[in-house]
């Protein structure tokens, strides 16, 4: 799933490209993909974009008069640029934005269809409005170093409502750089851990959005899990101790971790079969 650094370097590209054109005509080619039906897609029509922008994993079109559109791209869902706009439909199309002569075509990829768009009235903050702070905000590291949550700290990192932008894949790489398990909660966290957690959190959110900056056109590869340094790696080695990396199977997903670094030596081979670890 993209997260933040994808999302923002995205924003960006695609802000340099279109702020300033106008939206001549709206494709809806995937009928669920449409959270919202007022105002109408047709109603943006003839407005010019102000900018892109991102909030948490959300792109944000910025409209002339205060309307905006909102995509979430999910698990499986991308972006092509197309310059001229095409008319076809290809395999999981969701939408077709034409901005004069460029085209933003939303699709997805698997059997998972949950990516979407909303067309905001002004005032309207739709999804946006329940959504955490920003790794970069202080809000969240106060969350962080005052809260006395009892959930697991993978899992607080991956909720949108506690902070907004960060997902399974650098949530992995966040806790083996802070050598934190995922399986900790927060309020067992010293100070001293929750100070490195908020510090690694914002470093690895960094320095992937600077990798992620060297991307050209729209956000179109099937798939993005090379750009991880640990999620998606187990088997491989630890960057910290060179131990080889474990993942723990949760049948939608899986969380990557060192049983060095993390753990203190344990390994759980299976979430569903085994004890939590601590």
């Amino acid at each position: 799933m993209p997260e933040l650094p994808e999302m923002q370097a995205l924003s960006e590209r695609l802000d340099t490209l279109l702020s300033g054109k106008t939206l001549t005509r709206t494709d809806l080619l995937g009928f669920s993909s449409l959270k919202t039906f007022s105002p109408t897609p047709e109603d943006l029509h003839g407005s010019k974009l102000d900018g892109v922008r991102r909030r948490g994993k959300y792109l944000v079109f910025a409209f002339a008069g205060g309307r905006r559109i909102l995509v979430h791209l999910s698990q499986g869902g991308r972006m092509d640029l197309e310059s001229p706009p095409k008319t076809t439909k290809p395999r999981g199309s969701l939408v077709r934005l034409v901005f004069e002569d460029t085209a933003l075509l939303l699709r997805e990829h698997g059997t998972q269809r949950k990516a979407g768009w909303w067309v905001l009235e002004r005032g309207d903050d739709g999804p946006l409005a329940t959504l955490g702070p920003e790794p970069d905000d202080p809000a969240f590291a106060a969350l962080f170093m005052e809260g006395d949550s009892t959930r697991q700290v993978h899992t607080l990192l991956r909720d949108q409502h506690f902070v907004s932008g960060v997902g399974r894949g650098y949530a992995d790489d966040s806790l083996n750089r802070a050598k934190i398990s995922p399986f900790a909660s927060l309020r067992g966290l010293s100070r001293a851990e929750r100070e490195l957690l908020v510090e690694s959190v914002r470093s690895v959110l960094a320095e992937a959005l600077e990798r992620e900056r060297t991307r050209e056109g729209a956000l179109s590869e099937a798939r993005l899990g090379e750009r991880f340094l640990v999620h998606n790696r187990a088997g491989e080695p630890c960057l910290n101790c060179a131990e080889t990396l474990r993942h723990v199977s949760f049948g939608s997903h899986e969380v990557v971790y060192c049983p060095r670094c993390q753990t203190k030596g344990k390994v759980l081979a299976d979430r569903r079969l085994s004890r939590l670890l601590r």
